[in-house]
């Protein structure tokens, strides 16, 4: 597959992140206080898809990690939202199998290398291991978001998500600026933006409700 497809899939992932977190905020901006709209987990979901996709597609195991553990997480809190209910059973099962579906037949067919991936000849040991734990990182936060709204049986995002956003993408740009790779960069560089605003936001919310 030729670099500008698989760039352009990168990117169209990194512009439905980004619009996720534009819309949160200025919903949020508006309110004064954090919203999560049920259309922030779907294009996150969509978005994990194509990027999943991505680290597949660039062999880079550490996006494929990021992108595993937080998927499942965007289907829960649809759940508890009552949206992911609402499509189609088809969608359902597709969206639930996907990943493990494409490991499973690439490895199978002899193009998904599990020593390819830990030894890429383009990314020092090093940097994969900068990569694998900013993505840990990155993804804590969605586990820290999930526990909490498991608790209150509601689909939010609590400051400490927010918090954590921040550590992670300044890790990822890091991973990102050594790696060479745009698409994380640019989509990480926006969103760092966001993750302190809505703390700003988070903060105001509190003085106002003391």
């Amino acid at each position: 597959m030729s670099s500008w497809l698989i760039y352009s899939i990168g990117f169209l992932a990194q512009i439905l992140f980004s619009g996720r977190l534009l819309l949160q905020w200025i919903l949020s901006e508006k309110s004064k206080r954090i919203i999560t709209p049920s259309t922030f987990w779907k294009l996150s979901l969509f978005a994990s898809f194509l990027l999943f996709v991505y680290g597949y597609l660039r062999d880079d195991f550490a996006i494929m990690l990021g992108q595993a553990l937080t998927y499942y997480i965007y289907i829960r809190n649809l759940q508890l939202q009552g949206e992911w209910q609402k499509s189609p059973k088809l969608l359902q099962l597709f969206l639930i199998i996907f990943p493990v579906l494409i490991v499973i037949f690439a490895y199978n067919n002899g193009q998904y290398d599990l020593n390819k991936l830990f030894n890429n000849q383009n990314i020092p040991f090093w940097l994969l291991l900068l990569g694998i734990v900013s993505q840990v990182l990155f993804t804590l936060r969605f586990i820290y978001q999930w526990f909490v709204s498991e608790r209150t049986r509601k689909s939010q995002l609590p400051v400490g998500f927010w918090r954590m956003s921040v550590i992670g993408a300044s890790l990822i740009l890091i991973y990102a600026i050594f790696r060479k790779d745009p698409v994380l960069f640019v989509g990480h560089i926006a969103g760092l933006v966001i993750y302190v605003r809505n703390i700003f936001i988070w903060k105001k919310q509190v003085d106002n409700e003391n």
